[in-house]
């Protein structure tokens, strides 16, 4: 972690004030290490807010590269970057915002065969993908290798998310809410469109949640979903209870 100078106390002024964060709470957020799935509508403001917070190791995996067509929400991208692989681009503007973290990409799509590589060394898991193949596949091995998981999903003007700590027993997990699978078409932004500011709320609210986990704080959105419509402006959190037989429960 950086040692803190002036300039780290500059930089967190704003933070470290908070009560519920301090100096101790900083260090706590410094020392972090933060993986992230996806470097789409999500993951561009979650790493974004990351990154300006302080957290000292943030990895992020995608294999796409910018279309015109993703800049009328993924924000830390521009005319100029279409045709470059996100994660690249990311780590380049990443590192001129805060170049006290550090900032590690992998330019490969996420399988059952790297990703217990990808993450074994992360405390928190991000995910931002636009498949529930990707977050099934996230919460199995978050179990396994009991992680903190904190799952967005956006379509329209609806966004959902959710957080699981499963260094603890009693973390329900994303069969306990999905039993099934559900089809892929309602995040699909191509066919039922994305309004930019409901990816940048919810992307928002994920990292939101990242820095409550990393300082401990009481009020984690957990065993729940928090759904919102940016349209209506309506809110909600709905719980729900860990199922038997589910694959958290090994």
């Amino acid at each position: 972690m950086k040692k803190l100078d002036k300039n780290y106390l500059d930089r967190y002024s704003r933070q470290i004030i908070l009560k519920t964060i301090g100096i101790s709470g900083q260090k706590k957020i410094s020392s972090s290490k933060v993986f992230i799935v996806g470097a789409g509508g999500l993951g561009c403001p979650i790493a974004d807010l990351l990154c300006r917070a302080g957290v000292g190791e943030i990895g992020i995996i995608d294999y796409d590269k910018i279309s015109l067509s993703n800049l009328n929400r993924q924000t830390l991208f521009n005319t100029s970057d279409i045709s470059k692989y996100k994660v690249d681009i990311l780590k380049k503007k990443l590192s001129k915002i805060n170049p006290l973290v550090k900032i590690n990409i992998f330019k490969k799509k996420i399988s059952e065969k790297n990703i217990n590589n990808l993450i074994s060394k992360y405390q928190i898991i991000v995910d931002a993908s636009d498949n529930f193949d990707t977050k099934f596949l996230l919460n199995e091995r978050a179990i396994k290798l009991k992680k903190k998981l904190i799952i967005g999903a956006i379509s329209k003007f609806d966004g959902h998310v959710f957080v699981f700590n499963f260094k603890g027993k009693n973390s329900a997990c994303l069969k306990c809410f999905y039993q099934e699978k559900p089809s892929d078409e309602i995040l699909n932004c191509d066919q039922e469109g994305i309004l930019g500011t409901t990816a940048s709320i919810v992307g928002s609210l994920q990292a939101n949640e990242v820095l409550k986990s990393i300082i401990g704080s009481k009020n984690i959105l957990s065993n729940s979903i928090l759904i919102l419509n940016t349209l209506n402006l309506k809110v909600r959190i709905v719980k729900f209870n860990k199922i038997k037989k589910c694959i958290c429960e090994h």
